[in-house]
């Protein structure tokens, strides 16, 4: 039965850190070579996001098969917007779905869970707990995303 426990995410220390934070956010601008945070934060999430996507291939011995790919912008002023595309490989088949997520007067931590045996992690909308992204199980991935994430969230908090 324990084979099916989650495995949670708690704050790292580096989220809390304002030196860590700083040199997080400077190594994010210099990666992707923009003067702005939010461009740095908002690339290195939709990296990752590409990197960690949920592929069909990872999903052996499911029945409905499909990649699960997202992609975030920040859409006005305290909003960000999450796109999820729904796709089966080799098809036409595909579904689109957008959130919008008001992160103004939220706690911007950002948790994930990544269940034991599982072949995915969920990262969960800071505002209203529930699912928000779900890319394949890998537990650094996750947690990288929910520090950007976080940075992200706080960054668009500040206006």
């Amino acid at each position: 039965m324990s084979a099916f426990l989650p495995v949670w995410a708690s704050e790292p220390s580096s989220v809390t850190d304002g030196g860590e934070q700083a040199a997080y956010l400077a190594g994010l601008k210099k990666l992707y070579l923009t003067g702005s945070e939010r461009q740095a934060l908002l690339k290195h999430c939709n990296s990752l996001l590409t990197s960690y996507a949920l592929r069909a291939g990872y999903q052996v011995g499911q029945s409905e098969r499909r990649d699960l790919l997202y992609s975030l912008q920040v859409d006005k002023a305290g909003e960000l917007l999450v796109r999820e595309e729904s796709r089966v490989p080799d098809s036409v088949e595909r579904s689109v779905r957008n959130q919008q997520v008001d992160v103004f007067g939220v706690d911007p931590f950002v948790r994930y869970e990544c269940p034991v045996g599982g072949i995915r992690c969920v990262l969960f909308n800071p505002v209203s707990r529930q699912p928000l992204l779900t890319i394949v199980r890998d537990l650094d991935g996750a947690a990288e995303l929910a520090k950007g994430l976080t940075f992200l969230i706080r960054n668009i908090q500040k206006g």
